[in-house]
């Protein structure tokens, strides 16, 4: 199952509209989405507005692939649970947000394994329509010891 989530704060129609779009053509896939409150109404998912904490929880961990917005909680929380998450920003060029914050996100976490970055219409159906491939990263809860290390040198200094 696939999980989409928007977050909370602002809608998303760009990114609910690809992916209700993907859904017509792979009806063998399921998925959930909690799409905020946007003008765009899914035909090809299931879906709602806002979940609350327990119902979030339990469509995530049902999901075996999150697709998220470029919200650094929903991101972390895919690596941590080994999810892997594909990410598709909010543009501000676009209307979709204050400012191109997300687009500074995606560039700080291209590079980690699980985590499946994509910037336009083309790159997200591509990186879906590979979804068999695909698989979650891990980031652990604690900082890595070398971090540790640097930050305990540095208050003994």
């Amino acid at each position: 199952m696939i999980f989409l989530t928007v977050g909370t704060q602002l809608p998303f129609d760009r990114f609910v509209e690809i992916v209700d779009n993907f859904a017509a053509t792979h009806p063998e896939i399921e998925i959930f989405g909690q799409i905020g409150e946007g003008s765009y109404q899914p035909k090809h998912f299931e879906y709602c507005a806002f979940l609350d904490e327990h119902a979030y929880k339990a469509q995530f961990d049902k999901a075996s692939l999150i697709l998220a917005h470029a919200a650094m909680g929903s991101i972390i929380t895919s690596l941590i649970e080994s999810k892997p998450v594909v990410v598709f920003p909010r543009r501000a060029s676009l209307g979709e947000h204050r400012n191109e914050h997300q687009l500074a996100t995606c560039k700080n976490f291209e590079s980690l394994d699980g985590c499946y970055v994509t910037y336009d219409k083309a790159q997200l159906l591509s990186t879906l329509d590979d979804v068999t491939n695909l698989h979650g990263g891990h980031l652990g809860l604690y900082a890595n010891q070398e971090l540790l290390n640097s930050i305990e040198k540095f208050i003994l200094a």
